[in-house]
């Protein structure tokens, strides 16, 4: 048997369409309202994306609430009091420099035009030219007011639009991403609402509540899950960038002056739980230290992957100070401060943030998972997915739909499904439902066969070596148990 990974010198188009395609043709992600024309950055999960995204989640949460016993949960609603995003900074500055092109109508982000620009100088080998363009760059950030620093620089360079070629630009503006929507019958102003951006401030405005309730003493954190949107005007590349999209959050509450030790401790559990709980490949992950800061940090970085399409952002690590807690404070007049009993002190606790995006988490483990194997001068289409991750965690065949081989292995699926989530298939040869499961990253497949009826024993046939071996019916339980519940 020989075995070679083949897609990996293949463009990252060619990987991304392949990936798009098995999301689609085996039921992991569709695109949203499709019959009527689809709707730009909106997917939906299939029967087998459901249970991926649902395992994914799962992972994070118990690796959060289940090995810490000073971390609790929370499930904050999705829209909030308007004061909640006046006080994080959102209605003011929660926006996008955006520049239109006058010819096509289409509008970019300012920043993403020159780092576009930047980095085609650099595959042109003008490497000289590419550093001098960052450096202005650099400067044009740190320059206010930043909309007109930005412009200046695209008509300097005379950056043109990538999809129309023309240089016709309109100034820079600065475009908010949150979503309004009106609260009740009255469409005026005091009835407007936000979807929420981020699921952080959920976290903050409950501090007092959820540390009351749950008897927290700092440090202590708490996490959520949920959804959160923003009205991007970039889009693209498949879910790792949609306009509703889903957040994994722990804020993590420590004394002042102890948040570097609390921000160093939690950026090595962030990385080992992708390497180790997750199966990640650990030389597709890389940190991105943050030269400049939000205006509510004090240190950041970001755990990034290498997606078909380049090394981008999966996880933030930010230690926010105590920015979120003193500006709910000043804005509602409520008490945010924490009471030591032990050391008699009264402070605001500083904050380090883990925050997480599900969907983009979804698609580098199905980016670092997908394989296309040659197997005795057959190829084949696998995903290695982590066996805890797989959705479908075993397949269950029948050899012959006679002599009894049907009902053995529907008894079977009957006393596994408690459990694990199983698939029944008695369709086609056993090699063309061996690809079928590997496909969808099945990590393990028992075949109840001659040899069944005659001493009991089925054949498990392992995914990743395709290597198979024999083991009694009445253990099959008991290894599956031992190999996905560790």
């Amino acid at each position: 048997m020989s075995q070679k990974k083949k897609s990996a010198g293949e463009k990252p188009d060619a990987v991304m369409e392949k990936l798009v395609s098995l999301s689609k043709r085996r039921g992991f992600v569709f695109q949203s309202s499709e019959i009527y024309g689809g709707l730009a950055s909106c997917w939906d999960y299939g029967p087998l994306g459901v249970e991926l995204k649902r395992n994914i989640k799962d992972a994070w949460w118990n690796a959060m609430t289940k090995h810490y016993d000073n971390i609790v949960g929370l499930d904050s609603a999705i829209m909030m009091n308007p004061r909640v995003w006046e006080a994080s900074g959102h209605v003011d500055s929660f926006n996008d420099p955006m520049i239109d092109d006058k010819t096509s109508k289409r509008r970019y982000r300012a920043d993403h035009l020159i780092e576009g620009y930047i980095a085609s100088l650099e595959k042109k080998g003008k490497t000289e030219e590419a550093a001098r363009v960052q450096g202005e760059y650099h400067k044009a950030l740190a320059t206010e007011p930043l909309v007109k620093s930005l412009y200046d620089l695209i008509i300097k360079e005379e950056i043109k639009a990538p999809d129309s070629g023309a240089f016709n630009w309109t100034e820079v503006r600065q475009f908010n991403l949150m979503f309004q929507a009106p609260l009740g019958a009255v469409a005026d102003e005091a009835s407007i609402v936000y979807l929420r951006p981020e699921t952080a401030q959920g976290i903050f405005v409950n501090f007092q509540t959820v540390r009351e309730a749950a008897r927290m003493k700092v440090p202590f954190g708490i996490a959520q899950i949920g959804k959160a949107f923003r009205n991007e005007i970039v889009k693209g590349n498949f879910i790792f960038r949609m306009i509703e999209f889903e957040q994994m959050e722990m804020q993590y509450f420590v004394k002042p002056g102890t948040q570097m030790e609390a921000f160093e401790e939690w950026r090595e559990r962030r990385m080992s739980w992708y390497t180790e709980s997750l199966g990640i490949s650990k030389e597709k992950l890389h940190w991105y230290k943050h030269d400049q800061l939000a205006h509510y940090a004090d240190a950041a970085y970001d755990i990034k992957f290498e997606f078909p399409f380049g090394i981008e952002e999966i996880e933030g690590i930010h230690s926010r100070t105590d920015f979120d807690l003193r500006r709910h404070q000043e804005y509602s007049g409520k008490s945010m401060e924490y009471f030591d009993q032990e050391s008699k002190e009264r402070y605001l606790p500083y904050v380090v943030e883990t925050s997480a995006g599900s969907d983009r988490l979804f698609l580098a483990v199905l980016s670092d998972a997908y394989t296309e194997d040659e197997i005795d001068g057959e190829s084949r289409v696998s995903l290695n997915l982590h066996p805890n991750l797989a959705p479908i965690k075993a397949g269950l065949f029948p050899l012959m739909k006679k002599e009894g081989m049907p009902e053995i292995a529907q008894k079977l699926q009957k006393e596994l499904q408690k459990q694990f989530k199983v698939q029944y298939d008695d369709a086609g040869s056993i090699g063309k439902r061996y690809r079928r499961q590997d496909e969808i990253g099945t990590p393990y497949c028992f075949t109840i066969d001659h040899d069944t009826l005659q001493d009991g024993t089925v054949t498990v046939r392992d995914r990743d070596t395709t290597e198979q071996s024999r083991i009694a019916l009445d253990q099959v339980k008991a290894f599956l148990s031992e190999k996905l519940l560790k």
